[in-house]
């Protein structure tokens, strides 16, 4: 059936409406989050109406009786009452028609869904947002997230904090750090351990290659924690593993006071805010946490050298493999002098590796400086001919009775005690002087080098050096031995019940102060047990360094007889070379020092105090790069070992409390417990009594006149024999 023209234009038209009508109920029937979507996806939904336009009417659409069918517009217009008649009635007729046709689009919107989800091509434009607007509860905050890890982590600290961090000072730290960061993970991003906690984790399981124990800082397994909560437990786990690295690797994991009574330092632990904040700032982890480790040359020389123990060798300065030579060994026989020929020579050579003719037995000048030089490096007396004690130490006996039964842990304990030391070990000059102990030596360090050397005498087994760090502030030229309270309490007072001429002997005096205490003392003078030179370094020890009439112990190479004491081999030249440091423009020579000797005390006061530090060494390397060992004197290296390998290192640096020291109390007596004859102290107490009981009355009992018994030779505990001129006094110290 052909359509009128106004039945085609009234098709389009409904067909437009019912387009757009279907387009906005797509829009409007879904979410409320549909609703408010954007004009672009509103634009996309709404189907785009057919606009088309049929092909023209023809003569044989119109037909035999045009007046039957409506005229197109352009026609109409010279009839226009009769069209606009025509056309008023059929419209208002086809417009309900088409009403009540429209409702059969209306079931579409309910259809819609429907087509949207089972075939998707009807309506591509409005399906993909539908779906991503309708799910955005696909994506939660992360339960493990940074956020969580920090609200974790100020519940813990607010709460539980000791149930992660030991000690208290280390837990003031961590609230310090943590609350001035707003709680923020230090070790977690992300979710998981960050770059800097495997960074730390890494450093610290090969803390042995610095001489740490690696199970005394566990790490937490990070990649096991699956909650906030855990992360931040293993947050506080690791921190609390770096704290107790940090203190260690700077005061030791050994507390000095484990070891001895007589060992006494300034421990300066870092601050545990700091040291967080530290790793925090750094873009280097590995070099942060290290730097805790003593800077010294002798700490890191050690290092290196516990290294190549481990690895099975020794390296050379240069770190190359050195393959030790197959020692030759020299026969033992008679003294062998310069201008001397003998076949010992020939073994000789080779030993020393002589330049030359190795076949040659003359013992020529080449041969007595290699000797000699042997002799400078093994601390021997250097007089350039073959005897006993250059034999042992060429064919290594010198040498193996003083490498320990296991090197390694006597380089770990080393290690230890290069902890207890001051960071900065000079002035503001870079000036300071090294005793060691075990090695029997003092050197005098100016910027960062040796000044100069020299051999001492420390104290005995029993009366040990101390180890200490104090400043020297002056030099007492012609000093007065006062006598320390504990050797007259224990070793003066016993010997007058025995001798009451004992003091007299050794050229000591005896007086008793106003308050009762008791002073025994050796004034001024060439028979003074401290000779004429002393170098004070105020300590609790009591204990400095000194010149001494007795000069032949030097030539030993076990030097241990003083009482703590040290006694200084060439202590004019050690006066020249301090003084020069401290007093260039003074121009301090040994001559103008030794002109100053006389009867009375004088100080030469330093303007810059020179640090001192009493050492014990028994493990170094030397200026040659060579690795040394010397013998465990006290003993404190058994002690520490023993601690290493007790099991109990989680309380090792822990101090433990100490008898107080008593060396330096006064020893006090009743007053008037002793006579007075002429004018001074101390002159007739025994050669009988006076008015009043005395002195001896008290030691030996009063109330009758003293007779004296027969004079016996009596020798003090430490006696070391007569001095060089033999006038009679008798030198111990």
């Amino acid at each position: 059936m052909k359509l009128g023209e106004s039945q085609v234009k009234s098709v389009r038209f409904n067909r437009l409406v019912a387009s757009t009508a279907l387009g906005l109920v797509l829009v409007l029937s879904g979410t409320p989050g549909q609703a408010q979507s954007t004009d672009q996806q509103i634009d996309a939904a709404i189907p785009v109406p057919d606009t088309s336009l049929p092909p023209p009417l023809t003569a044989k659409d119109i037909g035999p009786t045009p007046q039957s069918i409506p005229a197109p517009a352009s026609a109409a217009k010279p009839q226009a009452p009769q069209s606009a008649a025509a056309q008023a009635k059929p419209e208002p007729e086809a417009a309900p028609k088409q009403d009540a046709a429209a409702p059969q689009a209306k079931p579409e919107p309910k259809a819609a869904p429907k087509q949207n989800a089972a075939a998707p091509q009807a309506a591509p434009a409005a399906a993909a947002p539908v779906k991503s607007a309708s799910t955005p509860e696909a994506a939660p905050p992360s339960p493990t997230g940074d956020l969580a890890v920090s609200d974790k982590l100020r519940e813990l600290i607010d709460g539980k904090l000791s149930h992660f961090i030991s000690r208290k000072p280390d837990r003031e730290g961590v609230v310090a750090y943590y609350k001035a960061h707003d709680f923020k993970p230090l070790w977690v991003s992300n979710g998981a351990a960050d770059a800097r906690a495997k960074a730390a984790i890494a450093y610290l399981a090969q803390v042995d290659t610095v001489g740490l124990t690696p199970s005394e800082y566990p790490a937490p397994a990070f990649s096991k924690a699956t909650t906030a909560e855990a992360l931040a437990e293993d947050e506080l786990k690791l921190t609390e593993s770096v704290l107790t690295y940090a203190r260690h690797a700077q005061i030791g994991q050994i507390h000095f006071s484990r070891v001895g009574d007589d060992i006494n330092f300034k421990l300066d632990p870092p601050d545990p805010a700091s040291v967080l904040a530290k790793l925090a700032d750094s873009g280097d982890t590995s070099a942060a946490l290290d730097s805790y480790n003593p800077p010294q040359p002798g700490f890191k020389a050690l290092r290196k050298k516990l290294a190549e123990l481990r690895g099975g060798n020794l390296s050379n300065s240069q770190g190359e493999t050195k393959e030790e030579p197959k020692q030759v060994r020299v026969p033992a026989g008679p003294i062998l002098r310069p201008g001397m020929r003998d076949v010992r020579v020939v073994a000789l050579r080779k030993r020393l590796n002589v330049s030359g003719d190795k076949a040659n037995p003359l013992y020529d000048q080449t041969v007595f400086e290699a000797v000699k030089a042997f002799q400078l490096q093994a601390d021997l007396g250097a007089d350039g001919m073959l005897g006993p004690n250059t034999l042992r130490a060429l064919n290594g006996t010198h040498e193996a009775r003083h490498a320990p039964a296991n090197p390694i842990d006597t380089i770990l304990v080393n290690m230890e005690r290069w902890r207890w030391l001051p960071r900065k070990l000079g002035n503001s000059n870079n000036d300071y002087v090294v005793v060691n102990v075990p090695d029997y030596t003092l050197t005098l360090m100016h910027d960062g080098a040796p000044l100069w050397k020299t051999k001492i005498v420390v104290g005995k087994p029993g009366k040990a050096t101390p180890m200490i760090s104090a400043e020297m502030k002056y030099i007492t030229v012609n000093p007065t031995w006062n006598v320390p309270p504990s050797i007259i309490e224990n070793e003066y007072l016993p010997a007058l019940q025995e001798d009451p001429n004992a003091l007299d002997r050794i050229g000591l005096k005896l007086e008793q102060r106003p308050d009762g205490t008791v002073r025994i003392f050796q004034p001024p003078g060439a028979d003074n047990a401290l000779g004429r030179l002393r170098f004070n370094f105020p300590n609790k020890f009591l204990v400095y360094q000194h010149d001494t009439p007795d000069k032949y112990l030097f030539k030993r190479d076990k030097r241990a007889y003083s009482h703590g004491c040290m006694r200084v081999q060439d202590p004019v030249q050690y006066a020249v070379k301090l003084l020069s440091l401290e007093l260039p423009k003074e121009h301090y020579t040994a001559a103008r020092v030794e002109s100053m000797y006389g009867d009375n005390e004088i100080n030469i006061n330093f303007p810059n105090p020179i640090p001192v530090h009493l050492t014990y060494q028994t493990a170094f390397v030397d200026q040659n790069g060579k690795l040394q060992f010397r013998q465990d004197v006290y003993g404190r290296d058994a002690r520490m070992i023993a601690i290493l390998h007790s099991g109990d290192m989680r309380v090792a640096d822990i101090a433990v409390p100490r008898p107080p020291n008593t060396s330096a109390k006064p020893v006090r007596m009743p007053v008037g417990m002793y006579s007075r004859d002429g004018d001074g102290y101390g002159e007739g107490y025994s050669r009988g009594y006076r008015n009043g009981p005395s002195f001896l009355d008290f030691l030996f009992g009063g109330g009758r006149e003293y007779a004296p018994p027969p004079p016996r030779y009596y020798r003090p505990r430490g006696f070391i024999g007569p001095r060089a001129n033999d006038n009679g006094h008798y030198m111990w110290r």
